[in-house]
């Protein structure tokens, strides 16, 4: 939804009705996006037509947040130009986060739309702790998040946030004779692409009614502190955790690849914890997102000794 007002806009700007008129004859709609963005943004572009040759992969920081300066050169030398920039805020392996306040600065001095990806990393707005991390946040054009991680909320609940409202509703509104009240103020069924989609607003509301803006915040805290636990438990065991943990996410590393591959699929198998595997930076990782809302350091604890012990139990050398 945020990619597809984010087409309207930009190709609106340069004065053609993509709604009308489609994109065969468009201007060139250029997509600039963190060499580790989340694979929805690839999706997207493929669904909404613009396709993955429009993708220009900027490159990225030590710990995957987007480098502001190979934006800024990247937008410097497309030129002028419909253009979408993808940002994120909680990367899915490290939980970095994007300067945003500097990159949509930049996206807008060169007349872009800037779109942040925060699937979970936008909660962090919620805590003091971590509000630091998504500082510019607001000045984004658009946002995506979800509330089935760190809020807890059934699977399928998920946002999308658009800051002009009239953009969104004309990139994904549509009308009928025999529709209640079609054709008037937009209403969910002109905001979202599932016309069917069942009453997801009220359990958000529940969720937020019982936890409450300290509950929000005490939750992101929580999570944040067991994943710090998680790394220093882990670290004090002999293991390599690979990244700077700054929201939820911990990767640890147990030698080769095909060493950590086996203590990934021995925890899973053991049954005290559940972690999966990933690839970063041309490494086989566990990964560890710590988001349960029930979570606590006696369970950060059994889990570290369970997956030490596996672990250990495990030939091969531990040093990478």
């Amino acid at each position: 939804a945020g990619l597809a007002a984010a087409r309207h806009q930009v190709l609106a700007d340069a004065g053609w009705d993509v709604e009308r008129r489609g994109l065969p004859g468009a201007p060139a709609v250029r997509v600039f996006a963190g060499a580790e963005r989340h694979a929805t943004i690839d999706r997207s572009l493929r669904l909404l037509g613009l396709g993955t040759d429009a993708l220009h992969p900027v490159s990225t920081g030590p710990q995957g947040a987007i480098d502001p300066d190979a934006l800024a050169a990247a937008l410097r030398d497309a030129g002028p130009g419909p253009t979408i920039v993808c940002l994120q805020a909680g990367n899915v392996n490290t939980g970095a986060c994007d300067d945003l306040r500097r990159a949509c600065d930049l996206v807008h001095r060169h007349g872009g739309w800037a779109h942040v990806d925060g699937a979970f990393g936008l909660w962090a707005a919620a805590s003091p702790a971590t509000r630091h991390l998504v500082d510019g946040l607001e000045t984004a054009d658009s946002w995506a998040c979800d509330g089935h991680k760190w809020l807890n909320l059934p699977y399928d609940t998920a946002f999308a946030f658009c800051a002009r409202p009239d953009v969104h509703a004309a990139a994904m509104s549509y009308a009928a004779a025999y529709l209640v009240g079609s054709g008037g103020a937009p209403a969910g069924a002109d905001l979202t692409a599932e016309s069917s989609r069942r009453a997801r607003g009220f359990a958000v509301w529940a969720g937020l009614r019982e936890l409450g803006r300290d509950g929000v915040a005490a939750l992101v805290e929580r999570c944040c502190a067991l994943a710090r636990r998680f790394a220093d438990g882990l670290s004090a065991a002999g293991f390599e955790v690979v990244n700077d943990v700054v929201l939820n996410q911990v990767l640890v590393g147990f030698g080769d690849d095909a060493r950590t591959d086996r203590v990934v699929a021995a925890v899973q198998t053991d049954g005290t914890c559940w972690a999966g595997g990933t690839t970063w930076r041309g490494r086989r990782l566990m990964r560890i997102s710590v988001s349960n809302a029930t979570t606590t350091e006696a369970d950060v604890d059994r889990s570290v000794a369970a997956i030490a012990r596996l672990a250990h139990g495990i030939g091969g050398e531990l040093v990478h």
